[in-house]
């Protein structure tokens, strides 16, 4: 009697399970470089929907991982969730693999979408993780699976239009880090009486340098975006530089630092760069990998020889801001953005939204902001640049750099020979 009690519980039992649903999942994965508030975003996403009862799973290696056999993922529950939120770098390690055709052809892991109930895919990255993101979603609806994604964009470059020039997060909190470091190679400048040459990441815009330069009032400040009526060239870039020793020798001010956006190189043309004695390899998107060398270290090295042939004792000295930058922890400013970020996310699915990015403005109120939105004619996003004819940049070159102008022309002569070659307008053809 006792067998059969206990085969009937059993029975029971498994019935039950079977009718018990599987949780839904939401995954998460992050591409391309880190930035301040990742983590932050990471936090806030697997919380909220933790609390509604969600599982959350992270995926390693970004989108490599969903293209593999057996993924390297992680269950984030509310204590990993809390340990990370508010730390530098990225917990979920990250990587710039981006799929040929080829791979969704024959390397898709569907079975992790079916077999964790995966409903919704959160991407962390650049304008090409959210246009991969927009593939796989097509790709599994294709393939009879329903899946919503979502994407948050970032970067320190600060160069994604985002609506009333809203910052893309983690830029505030490395412009932040640059400060700290550069206010420090200011301080090194006055006491050795040197000055330093600063090369600030920004692959097409220069939002950072020019953050940097301005908040510690170096005297000059080379971006793209200057060069806005003439061609950049090698020449060109450094003759600023000198143009701002040459003025401050005039000024009986021995030293100084001036800062230069590494996009310079890209507007670069192949003719200029072959001359500069500098070979560049190139990603699998086609951007140089400026990563592989110093930019600080080749400006010094331009710069140096510039004035050796002018004849002028100046001592320079190469400092490069880059990866220092990228994974500090985040200030307050991206912690409160990037928690509304990812509070965002769960709003926007719970709406419907899909193959979006999730927006928030001054008011805080999470909007979906779809790629077509951003994107020009040719399909792509155009850089948001520094807008070099507002007041906030005028007000920079006007009161802060310092550089030649016809009224230092004669006095200017007392270290070179033709003061017209440094003169600032002139360089740039404003």
């Amino acid at each position: 009697m006792a067998f059969f009690k206990l085969a009937k519980y059993a029975f029971n039992k498994s019935l039950t399970l079977i009718f018990i649903k599987m949780k839904d999942a939401v995954a998460i994965c992050c591409g391309g470089g880190p930035a301040p508030g990742i983590n932050t975003v990471v936090g806030s996403v697997a919380k909220i929907f933790i609390r509604n009862g969600w599982k959350v799973i992270g995926l390693h290696g970004g989108y490599s991982g969903l293209f593999s056999k057996e993924p390297k993922m992680v269950d984030i529950d509310f204590l990993y969730a809390d340990d990370i939120f508010n730390r530098g770098g990225s917990a979920l390690k990250m990587s710039r693999f981006k799929p040929k055709e080829s791979d969704f052809e024959n390397n898709f892991n569907l079975d992790f979408f079916k077999a964790n109930n995966v409903k919704l895919l959160v991407t962390i990255g650049g304008d090409d993780t959210a246009t991969t993101a927009n593939r796989i979603a097509k790709f599994i609806k294709d393939n009879g699976y329903e899946l919503k994604n979502i994407h948050v964009p970032k970067t320190i470059d600060n160069d994604l239009p985002l609506p009333d020039n809203t910052p893309t997060f983690g830029y505030q909190s490395a412009k932040e880090a640059g400060v700290a470091i550069c206010n420090t190679v200011y301080e090194d400048a006055r006491t050795s009486e040197n000055w330093f040459i600063v090369s600030a990441m920004g692959r097409s815009a220069g939002h950072l340098a020019a953050g940097i330069g301005g908040a510690c009032h170096f005297p000059m400040l080379v971006i793209p975006e200057m060069f806005n009526k003439t061609e950049i060239t090698i020449d060109k870039i450094v003759s600023l530089v000198v143009s701002s020793i040459v003025k401050r020798k005039i000024l009986g001010v021995p030293y100084g630092a001036a800062i230069v956006s590494e996009g310079v190189f890209h507007d670069l043309s192949d003719d200029e760069i072959k001359s500069s004695g500098i070979s560049f390899s190139y990603d699998e998107h086609g951007h140089p990998e400026l990563g592989k060398v110093s930019k600080a270290h080749i400006f010094n090295e331009m710069i140096e020889k510039k004035l050796k042939e002018l004849g002028l004792d100046v001592k320079t000295r190469p400092v490069e801001v880059g990866y220092e930058v990228r994974c500090v922890r985040p200030i307050g400013y991206d912690l409160v953005y990037c928690s509304l970020l990812g509070v965002g996310v769960y709003e926007l699915y719970q709406q419907g939204a899909s193959g979006c990015m999730v927006y928030v403005g001054s008011s805080g109120e999470a909007k979906p902001l779809y790629l077509e939105d951003l994107q020009g004619e040719d399909g792509k996003i155009p850089p948001r640049l520094v807008d070099i004819d507002g007041h906030g940049a005028t007000t920079l070159i006007k009161n802060n750099l310092q550089f030649i102008e016809p009224a230092d022309y004669e006095a200017a002569k007392e270290f070179v020979s033709n003061p017209e070659e440094l003169d600032f307008y002139k360089i740039l053809n404003w």
